[in-house]
């Protein structure tokens, strides 16, 4: 027994290190793509940077799925949307406010409440998600990736006044042309692999501390409810956590904010998508609240309002206020105490 929990500390400390580095990469690598292909860093992180740290989710709920447990990521996407918004941005946001880019930010609010308006219907109205339901969050997955690099590509060609001033003072030799265009690939080759290899490093790392996590819990003693409320909900978001610490620390604050709020889009139009359309399944009904579906009375509505208190007072005033994370982690803490409460 002694011998387990060495071995499950050792695994968790591991984990810990992998996520600490591989989100220091991953940070790199998108902020410095961003920069080379002049690209706004809210749009990097609500595209390819939510992609990699809503990966521990996709393969929480395809796996589930594919085992007939289809009802888990349901649990799954809602309550990482609500940890990543009122506890991880929260956070970074209570601690360092931020600019935000009205621009860059309009359109995954548009499709994120888009995409939450569909799934509420689904929820509500029919109280069941059919496979066709699946199918459509996921076009909204691939429409919204489309779109994301159609306006990439628009952004990627506006050089800044300097940029075409240097280009139309000084042009370079012929010799000397063929000299940049290596470094160039290079330096962005260097980019790619910093992601890939940072989003990998998390991924791993997030299986890590969570699977010995529970296994330290385990044989601790912890009930197995408080393991599910902290390790299992809170494991599959440690990425988003881990890429929004980094991105703080190194002054990327938009890139944060892109990357939770692409994260909670991905989280129901992907996550949910993908485990829907694997097998079809019902609205949880096995927790209650004053003897009404607590899913459908307090997970969902506090998802909206918390995406709802994060992104108007953003759009409106191209600004995030500490307010707004003191609010909204007030908020996390009331929903983990019903959640323990009843």
């Amino acid at each position: 027994m002694t011998k387990e929990l060495i071995i499950a500390v050792l695994l968790f400390v591991l984990g810990l290190v992998l996520l600490i580095k591989g989100g220091d990469w991953f940070v790199d690598g998108a902020s410095g793509i961003a920069k080379r292909l002049h690209v706004p860093e809210l749009i990097i992180g609500a595209t390819v940077v939510s992609i990699g740290t809503t990966l521990p989710e996709v393969m929480v709920s395809a796996t589930s799925a594919a085992k007939g447990a289809s009802a888990m990521s349901y649990g799954n996407a809602i309550g990482s949307i609500i940890c990543n918004t009122a506890l991880i941005l929260a956070i970074s946001i209570a601690i360092r406010p931020a600019e935000a880019d009205r621009k860059s930010l309009l359109m995954p609010v548009i499709f994120f409440f888009a995409a939450a308006a569909f799934y509420v219907i689904c929820a509500y109205v029919f109280g069941y998600f059919y496979r066709w339901m699946g199918i459509v969050l996921l076009a909204v997955f691939v429409g919204y990736m489309a779109l994301s690099a159609v306006q990439a590509k628009k952004e990627a060609k506006l050089l800044s006044p300097e940029d075409a001033e240097k280009q139309e003072v000084a042009e370079p030799a012929p010799e000397e042309k063929p000299a940049k265009k290596p470094l160039i690939k290079d330096g962005l080759f260097k980019d790619l692999l910093l992601l890939i290899v940072g989003a990998a490093l998390i991924a791993l790392g997030a299986n890590l501390l969570v699977n010995n996590g529970i296994t330290i819990a385990q044989i601790i003693g912890i009930p197995q409810s408080v393991i599910a409320l902290t390790f299992i909900a809170l494991g599959t978001s440690l990425p988003e956590l881990v890429t929004a610490i980094t991105s703080l620390v190194k002054g990327h604050g938009q890139l944060s904010l892109g990357n939770i709020i692409g994260a909670n889009l991905f989280n129901l139009v992907l996550v949910c998508g993908v485990s829907i359309t694997i097998a079809p399944f019902a609205v949880p009904a096995e927790a209650m609240f004053l003897g009404m579906n607590r899913s459908l009375v307090i997970d969902i509505p506090v998802m909206l309002a918390s995406m709802l208190i994060l992104t108007v007072p953003a759009l409106i005033k191209n600004k995030l206020y500490r307010w707004q994370g003191v609010c909204l982690l007030a908020i996390y803490a009331g929903f983990i105490a019903i959640q323990f409460a009843f």
